[in-house]
This record gives C-alpha cells, sequence and structure tokens, in this order.
C-alpha cells in the first residue's frame, strides 16, 4: 500500500495542480468521453498511457484478454456487458475500440490450457474465444506464430460479438458508432489497426 500511497502524493504535488480545472469540470457537469476502449486487465497495457488521453476522455473496461461476450440479457453477472450498456447507451461514446496485446496471457492459457492456478474461472472465461483458436489452429501451423495469430483472431471474435448486442448494431448502422480493432507490441511499442478488409496493419 505504501508504494501506491507514495505514488498518490506525486499525482496531488505535481499532476493535481496542472489537471485541477479539469476534474473540477468533470465533478461539475459529468463524464463525456468520446471512446471506450476494451482492452487487457494487463499491468503493461495501459489505454490512457497508450493513447496519451487525460481525464474524461476515455471509457476503459478491462478484462482477461480483452473479450466481448455474446449479448445474453440474463440473470448472471455481466460486467463488460454492464459496461457497454453505460457507455453505448447512456454516455454515447462514438468510438468503441477492442485492444489486444503481444504476449496476453489469456489467449495462451486458450492455446495451451490455464495454468494450475487459474482454473476456477480463465478456462470458461476464455471460452468465449474458443472459435478464434480453432481458427489459429487450422490456418497457422507454425507454433511460434500462433500466439499473436490467436491475439487478433480474439480481436475480430469480439468485434464480430459486439454486433450481437442490438443497441451496437443499431448505433453502428445510423453511424453514431464505429467499431475498431487495435493490437499493441508490449515490447516494441508498435500498434496496429484493423482495417476496413479485416487485416491488421501498422498505425
Amino acid at each position: 500500500m505504501q508504494r501506491l500511497l507514495d505514488g498518490y502524493r506525486r499525482f496531488r504535488a505535481e499532476t493535481w495542480p496542472q489537471e485541477r480545472a479539469r476534474f473540477e469540470d468533470l465533478a461539475a457537469r459529468g463524464q463525456s468521453p468520446h471512446t471506450m476502449i476494451i482492452a487487457c486487465s494487463d499491468s503493461r497495457v495501459d489505454p490512457a498511457v497508450i493513447f496519451g488521453a487525460g481525464p474524461g476522455e476515455l471509457f476503459v473496461v478491462r478484462n482477461v484478454a480483452n473479450l466481448v461476450p455474446p449479448y445474453a440479457p440474463d440473470s448472471d453477472f455481466h460486467g463488460t456487458s454492464a459496461a457497454l450498456e453505460f457507455g453505448v447507451r447512456v454516455l454515447k461514446v462514438s468510438q468503441l475500440v477492442v485492444m489486444g496485446h503481444a504476449m496476453c496471457g489469456g489467449v495462451a492459457a486458450l492455446l495451451r490450457g490455464a495454468p494450475p492456478e487459474a482454473r476456477d474461472f480463465v478456462p470458461i472465461w476464455m471460452s468465449i474465444a474458443a472459435e478464434a483458436r480453432r481458427r489459429v489452429l487450422e490456418c497457422v501451423p507454425v507454433e511460434q506464430a500462433q500466439q499473436e495469430a490467436c491475439e487478433l483472431e480474439a480481436v475480430r471474435v469480439s468485434l464480430a460479438n459486439l454486433m450481437t448486442f442490438p443497441w451496437v448494431a443499431e448505433a453502428v448502422a445510423e453511424g453514431r458508432l464505429t467499431l475498431q480493432g487495435a493490437h499493441f507490441g508490449v515490447a516494441t511499442g508498435r500498434l496496429m489497426v484493423m482495417g476496413a478488409d479485416g487485416e491488421f496493419a501498422a498505425a
């Protein structure tokens, strides 16, 4: 906890004086972020840092392997779906980005099995991307290339699942919302963005 408190004190001493007016405005007027990002929980992949965004600009939901489940309005717990509902229907973001990343532990678990310590929830969560695994194992014979290929395919699966949400599909059809896929290289800093053809290329 001490490390966190030290960081907070640096924030108060160095960042708060410069950003105070912005926070006060956000407190008074509420948030109106232009973009929602679905990113991985991985500590190396912080969307605000990667995109140079300040407070109030991004509405971010993070989970293992940046997955979006299919639309399923039932009585189960749906954290990612609840965030989507709030971002799209309440905040009315105009852009929604699913951002995968290199060396994703969730994707590694999907390809090779979850570690013994993470088998209560990780395998069933990663089953959302089972189709990504199937595609990669069928089409990418070289094991060293399967990890990144599956990371990209998982982004495609999540983008397809987004369109199963009726109010996402409606917003996209009416031009109020655009969907985008991206992939960040942790070691390289390279960002790839998915084009209209469904392929990823350097930004």
